[in-house]
């Protein structure tokens, strides 16, 4: 059956009904509706001008701490690559594309002896999404270091924002609704040797390694930490650590993580980790909140994933 596009002129790629489970990963989830690649910002910007008031809209990054729903993304998903991957030096800092991955932000400034960056190495995701959810590991967050923030609005039109109009805090950012992040200034703490930089990061990177379910198909920490807590120890105290359901399994090595085993859908996810909730607020009446992000549809309940 052919499916009329709403967008037309559109120089990058457009493809209705795109699998996107491969690119998570936790290897789960539907497809999107309308998935677009843009060519560049001009590119992106008209197809937000296209984009129906009414179509949801979705910004995908390095999709490392997301599940995606088995009944998939409905309307207008959009995935950054290419050119909005750069990353430049601009004195005293760096300016990045949203799509530029944290791990490589993280090395382009320690060879240019540029400190504050070091947490970022040990983040599996892009600068778009890190900015979005103010994502921090090791003392750093991208708070200590965001100067500006450029965005093409639900309109198609450019802003730039400055790091104190996003109200950020633990793991929160505010941008406004439907804008896109194209990419931002990275402001650095100080001037080092580069490596000193690279033991710091090398050190960081093997604590993570020892410590959390790396090579395994995750989607990093689950649950955000409650106020004067870690959710990773409410998790084991309510006795969740190797919980399973189905193909789904809270990690024997770290139990703020979840795994698919292999053959687990992303209803299973979910499922389990509302089964943490529910028996950590049982056990030490604390609601854990997520910080993995669920986006999409459910499956109708007379469906099931292939």
């Amino acid at each position: 059956m052919t499916v009329t596009s709403p967008f037309s002129g559109l120089r990058g790629r457009l493809k209705a009904q795109a699998p996107l489970a491969a690119r998570t990963w936790f290897r789960t989830g539907g497809p999107a509706e309308w998935l677009f690649v843009p060519q560049d910002k001009g590119d992106l910007a008209q197809a937000l001008q296209q984009c129906p008031a009414a179509m949801p809209l979705t910004v995908l990054g390095a999709c490392s701490n997301l599940i995606i729903r088995d009944g998939g993304l409905p309307g207008l998903t959009i995935r950054l690559a290419g050119g909005f991957a750069s990353i430049e030096q601009d004195r005293d800092g760096l300016i990045v594309g949203a799509a530029a991955l944290d791990s490589s932000v993280a090395e382009t400034a320690a060879r240019a002896g540029m400190t504050g960056f070091e947490f970022l190495a040990t983040i599996p995701g892009s600068i778009g999404g890190a900015v979005r959810m103010n994502a921090g590991a090791y003392g750093g967050d991208i708070a200590s270091i965001l100067d500006w923030v450029e965005i093409l609005t639900r309109n198609g039109t450019c802003e730039r924002l400055p790091a104190a109009a996003l109200s950020m805090g633990y793991r929160h950012a505010t941008l406004p609704e439907g804008a896109v992040v194209i990419r931002v200034r990275l402001q650095a703490h100080g001037q080092e040797a580069a490596e000193h930089i690279q033991e710091r990061i090398q050190s960081m990177r093997a604590s993570r390694e020892a410590s959390q379910p790396l090579r395994a198909r995750t989607g990093g920490s689950t649950f955000r930490n409650p106020e004067g807590a870690k959710a990773w120890e409410l998790i084991d105290a309510a006795g969740c650590r190797g919980l399973r359901h189905g193909d789904a399994q809270i990690s024997e090595k770290h139990c703020n993580f979840m795994l698919n085993l292999g053959q687990a859908n992303s209803t299973e996810l979910e499922e389990l980790g509302e089964m943490v909730r529910e028996r950590v607020q049982a056990h030490s009446g604390i609601s854990l909140h997520w910080e993995i992000k669920r986006l999409g549809l459910p499956l109708p309940s007379s469906s099931s994933p292939t």
